[in-house]
């Protein structure tokens, strides 16, 4: 059976062993038969400004098979990329998001949030991706402007030519684009010279140790001050304790943060919930 499977493919991974083969290709199975029976999902971390306030979230993708326990993406993501479905969950990640960001614009209190979906490279480099996107945006009904993609470098290592086009399609009609990870890669000033982003996420291996390692409020410190130079939207991710939360935003002025400290990824009716305390 498929599921049994999916969970000894799991625990192998998370054991640092190489699964068999009939564990991988019974984990492709299931994740065809999730795209069809509704057990992927999408979860809402919130990002918040200096004062606190819920402006927006990341969506981040969740599977729960109809028998057994919630599986994070590091369980079945990179099954997902090697056999292709990356790209149908990918745009069913984006449909979903979108559906969400019209549902949000029906309420006072969610109507001004923002949305950040990550994209694959292999989504990202569909031909048809940007029409792609647009014809989502206006299926739902939403402001583009409500949207906002999130990049590594990674998807724009392979074709920056490519890249630079599709993003300034997209950025022409509204769409924001974010570079994740920033700071981890080894070209990233380049592409935010070439490349129409608008937000700079820094990495949560640089924020983990706020407090503890000069070196690593150094960095955070020069990567918010370089992203207000340019003009950039700067936000911390990994933020789970006070001490980074007041490194960051009161002393360097960091725009937006993200962490435990304000929130885990949570189901949509737990963060409307959520929304509704603050606002009230």
């Amino acid at each position: 059976h498929p599921l049994p499977l999916l969970y000894y493919y799991l625990a192998f991974v998370k054991q640092g062993n190489r699964p068999s083969k009939l564990a991988i290709q019974a984990l492709e199975r299931a994740l065809q038969q999730a795209l069809s029976d509704r057990s992927l999902m999408l979860h809402y971390q919130p990002q918040v400004d200096a004062q606190g306030r819920v402006v927006g979230a990341e969506a981040l993708l969740r599977w729960q098979p109809q028998q057994g326990p919630l599986v994070l993406p590091a369980g079945f993501i990179d099954v997902a990329e090697d056999s292709g479905l990356i790209a149908p969950i990918g745009r069913w990640v984006l449909e979903t998001a979108c559906a969400q960001l019209r549902a949000w614009g029906a309420q006072a209190h969610t109507r001004h949030l923002q949305l950040s979906v990550n994209v694959s490279a292999r989504q990202f480099r569909q031909p048809d991706f940007e029409p792609q996107v647009r014809q989502m945006l206006e299926h739902a009904g939403v402001p583009a402007g409500q949207l906002k993609i999130e990049l590594t470098e990674s998807v724009v290592l392979g074709d920056v030519a490519d890249t630079k086009h599709k993003m300034q399609a997209l950025r022409a009609h509204g769409v924001d684009f974010s570079l994740d990870d920033f700071g981890t890669g080894y070209a990233s000033l380049t592409y935010l010279k070439q490349l129409p982003f608008t937000q700079i996420k820094i990495d949560r291996s640089f924020v983990t140790d706020i407090g503890r390692d000069e070196s690593d409020e150094a960095i955070c410190a020069t990567i918010i001050s370089l992203g207000r130079s340019l003009g950039l939207e700067v936000v911390a991710e990994g933020v789970e304790t006070p001490v980074q939360r007041d490194f960051l935003c009161a002393r360097h002025r960091c725009g937006l943060m993200q962490g435990y400290l304000f929130g885990a990824a949570m189901p949509p009716e737990a963060f409307d919930r959520m929304l509704l305390a603050q606002a009230a």
